[in-house]
């Protein structure tokens, strides 16, 4: 048996290496879990050599051989392209189920990624109730499943001792170099006004939103990071919480923001949206931050200029890791 402090799936990826490094720099022994086969991601986990890794399927196989306070489950399919349900349904839904089994049987406190996709277009607004999760409409397969594990969390008899899914909206920050088409607006940004001293973004193509009006709630992952760090510590009502920032910006503001942090001036223009997403688009998103603030989570979160300077200057510039 062994026995650590906390293990975090997904330990390879942009958010739970980020998640992993922190925690490691507070003392604490992790085991990582991930496919770390994909050498994109080498750099994600580099400075863990004293941090033991596993395999996500050797993981799986194996679960019942160790112990640990804490999971921090952050391991998924998060490609919102890939349109084979199948995929996420392993990976995103029996996947977390194996997890949350173990965690009921071992008595473990398991905190868990779900998404703001699960939202669909908005049509019931952003709140993390639990009575409006089976009425959501996710838009693509990758958000059908985080929502068809929500409920299928809440309906379950048997639940961790404390267990949060936490539905993480737009977030961005250092470790996403790997991610290619499914890094953050702010990192396709840099990259295209460090080449061109200028930023496309799409069109609209909805009459309520003229082009760059389109909006989102951006959140920095090192906000992410101290929301996640919180809930360990802390006795939590258990259930499902939105993980924004509470206030949507629009992307003509972000592009604003990186010329800002980058010492241009502003050059933007505007493209069509690319027509495998255009239907299933989202035009704004807001997290309702009522209910985490509710519980006693005690700090504010960084604006959005304020966090694009930070990844800018401190990582983008000199490709730095978190």
């Amino acid at each position: 048996m062994l026995t650590i402090d906390i293990i975090i799936t997904g330990a390879a990826g942009f958010i739970g290496s980020c998640v992993a490094m922190h925690l490691s720099k507070q003392g604490y022994s992790l085991l990582l879990v991930d496919d770390f086969s994909v050498e994109k991601k080498d750099k994600n986990t580099s400075e863990f050599s004293n941090q033991q890794k596993v395999d996500r399927k050797v993981f799986l196989k194996n679960i019942n051989n160790y112990s640990c306070d804490h999971i921090i489950h952050l391991g998924a399919r998060t490609d919102t392209t890939e349109m084979d349900y199948k995929i996420h349904e392993e990976l995103n839904l029996e996947y977390s189920k194996a997890i949350w089994h173990y965690c009921v049987a071992k008595n473990v406190a398991l905190i868990y990624a779900s998404s703001a996709a699960t939202y669909g277009g908005g049509e019931h607004g952003y709140k993390d109730n639990h009575d409006i999760i089976n009425k959501l409409e996710p838009l693509n397969p990758y958000g059908l499943s985080k929502n068809e594990f929500d409920k299928w969390a809440i309906l379950q008899d048997q639940k961790p001792t404390q267990w949060q899914g936490l539905k993480f909206f737009n977030v961005f920050g250092p470790n996403e170099y790997h991610k290619g088409r499914m890094a953050s607006v702010i990192f396709h940004a840099y990259s295209q006004i460090k080449n061109t001293q200028a930023m496309k973004l799409f069109k609209s193509h909805h009459p309520d939103f003229a082009n760059g009006e389109q909006q989102r709630d951006f959140v920095y992952v090192k906000d992410v990071i101290q929301v996640i760090e919180w809930l360990t510590h802390n006795k939590v009502k258990s259930g499902i919480y939105n993980l924004g920032t509470g206030t949507a910006r629009t992307f003509k503001d972000l592009a604003l923001a990186v010329f800002s942090a980058m010492s241009l001036p502003s050059n933007i223009s505007f493209i069509d949206t690319p027509a495998d997403i255009r239907d299933n688009y989202q035009y704004y998103t807001e997290a309702d931050m009522g209910k985490l603030i509710q519980v006693g989570y005690p700090h504010s979160f960084t604006t959005l200029e304020e966090a694009v300077e930070d990844y800018v200057k401190n990582y983008l510039t000199s490709e730095a890791y978190y």
